[in-house]
């Protein structure tokens, strides 16, 4: 059974940093990313959606510039709940989310960077213009992404996370790690 991949691929008119894909989402964040409509589905609820089903795969075939932006935020949700996870006592809802936001805004390396790495799936950005958009654009959508798995994880409102969500936090998707 092949991985799940981006609906995003075929989207037209798509920036790209390198080959990573510039994809509008809603935000309340501040940054560089293009503001998605309210209505519709974004990048960061694919990324939520496919998460569990794809970090089940080992191998991961790239289909489009798309892909590769959902593997950098799948790879992210994966260190988060590791985050999570590594903590002594389960986090509340407050403590997990200001954990989260500093894991977001953390310096990490992007493509190009010679500690990034997945950089044989991923061109450098052309300059440093771009390297700095890049980086503003994934600091964004990190906060975003950090701030809706919170919201998942924490749904049922008994003020642990999700155990279904938890059950996922020692798993890799293509057995590999942002290093976070």
């Amino acid at each position: 059974m092949p991985a799940y991949h981006s609906t995003f691929n075929e989207a037209p008119d798509t920036r790209q940093v390198g080959n990573l894909a510039i994809l509008p989402f809603r935000t309340r964040i501040r940054g560089p990313a293009p503001i998605g409509d309210p209505s519709q589905y974004d990048i960061i609820d694919e990324t939520l959606d496919l998460f569990r089903a794809n970090s089940l795969f080992r191998n991961f075939e790239i289909k489009g510039p798309a892909d590769r932006t959902l593997i950098i935020l799948i790879l992210y949700v994966s260190d988060c709940l590791a985050k999570l996870g590594s903590q002594r006592t389960t986090p509340t809802q407050i403590e997990a989310g200001k954990m989260l936001n500093t894991l977001s805004v953390d310096n990490f390396p992007v493509p190009g960077d010679a500690t990034f790495p997945l950089n044989s799936h991923y061109a450098a950005p052309a300059g440093r213009s771009d390297t700095d958009y890049l980086r503003g654009y994934l600091t964004q959508a990190r906060q975003e992404l950090a701030s809706r798995l919170i919201e998942k994880l924490y749904a049922d409102g008994t003020g642990k996370p999700s155990k279904w969500w938890m059950s996922f936090q020692k798993r890799r998707f293509m057995n590999r790690s942002l290093g976070s």
